[in-house]
């Protein structure tokens, strides 16, 4: 009887104790521990102990964020870092904790922090005291929103696929450079950016069809901008005689009205997008080597057709490349 008993209790044991790593999960969750993803970034440097974040001793600390003093809480897209103020040996803050979503929640020794939230292309930096009891914090990124867009004259929608934007910091440093924040930008689609002035350029093609522009962003707000090309789609294609068929294996040099290079390729035609202007396209094939002058004119596609005749050859040892 006596050894039966035993069995009996020694089996609910074994049940209560696996049992318990289960408990600690639940309530883990609860605290909004599950969401809690610790750092993998090699520019932070990592904890110096092995101590888990959440211990009887640490308090619960919620943080929200928004874009502006009395703003709604952002509920999507913030990603939180929180590190120790005081760097370690290669002077890098270790970083304790991060997670990513809208508020979050964290379980923190108790001690000082510093926490930063990005949201986008837009941060903010707090210092943060934990204690023993739980307590709630906000960060104001002060950031809005830039859609950016372009149009050539007469409002024609430019092809998404040939138009980007580039954006640098809006003050330009002793040497006149800027600072590239953020480079290839797909048209239409939203860049999170802290409140200011930005300088963006945008390029329409591959040459020199190039637009640059200052914009203010506003926090709490999308700052939607177009702005517009004053460009063409040229093609050009070199031919025994006017409609005739293009002449492959042919090397192309354009030059622009100074006379300077500013765009080779090889190929039977010749497609590139160009600013309103005057050129020349130069055509070599067979060791001929042809010209023809033409003008760019703002939102007029056009082909131009390089006769290969005599009247359009030029003398090889004039050095046409």
């Amino acid at each position: 009887m006596f050894e039966g008993t035993l069995r009996l209790f020694l089996i609910w044991l074994a049940a209560a104790l696996f049992m318990v790593p289960v408990s600690l999960a639940v309530a883990q969750d609860a605290d909004g521990l599950g969401d809690l993803k610790l750092p993998g970034i090699s520019s932070y440097a990592p904890p110096k102990s092995e101590m888990p974040l959440a211990s009887g001793s640490s308090g619960a600390i919620t943080l929200s964020a928004q874009l502006t003093d009395n703003g709604a809480d952002i509920t999507r897209g913030i990603v939180w870092r929180v590190f120790k103020p005081e760097p370690i040996g290669d002077g890098k803050l270790p970083m304790v904790a991060s997670a990513h979503g809208g508020s979050a929640v964290f379980q923190l020794e108790p001690g000082s922090y510093l926490v930063h939230a990005s949201y986008g292309r837009a941060g903010a930096t707090k210092r943060i005291t934990v204690g023993n009891d739980a307590k709630r914090e906000s960060l104001v990124l002060d950031a809005g929103g830039l859609k950016l867009d372009a149009v050539l004259s007469g409002g024609v929608r430019i092809p998404p696929k040939k138009l980007r934007f580039s954006i640098y910091e809006g003050q330009a440093e002793a040497n006149h450079d800027r600072a590239l924040i953020i480079p290839d930008v797909e048209p239409n689609s939203v860049v999170r950016l802290n409140a200011g002035v930005y300088h963006v350029v945008s390029t329409y093609g591959s040459v020199n069809a190039v637009i640059r522009s200052d914009i203010r962003v506003e926090a709490g707000k999308l700052t939607e901008a177009a702005v517009e090309h004053r460009a063409a789609e040229m093609t050009m294609k070199l031919v025994r005689e006017p409609g005739g068929e293009a002449i492959a294996d042919t090397s192309w040099s354009l030059l622009n009205e100074s006379g300077d290079p500013i765009k080779e390729t090889v190929g039977a035609f010749a497609s590139m997008v160009l600013a309103e202007g005057d050129y020349t396209i130069i055509a070599k094939n067979r060791d001929r080597i042809y010209q023809k002058d033409f003008t760019v004119v703002a939102g007029q596609n056009k082909e131009i057709e390089v006769l290969a005749t005599e009247a359009s050859a030029m003398d090889p040892e004039e050095g046409a490349d």
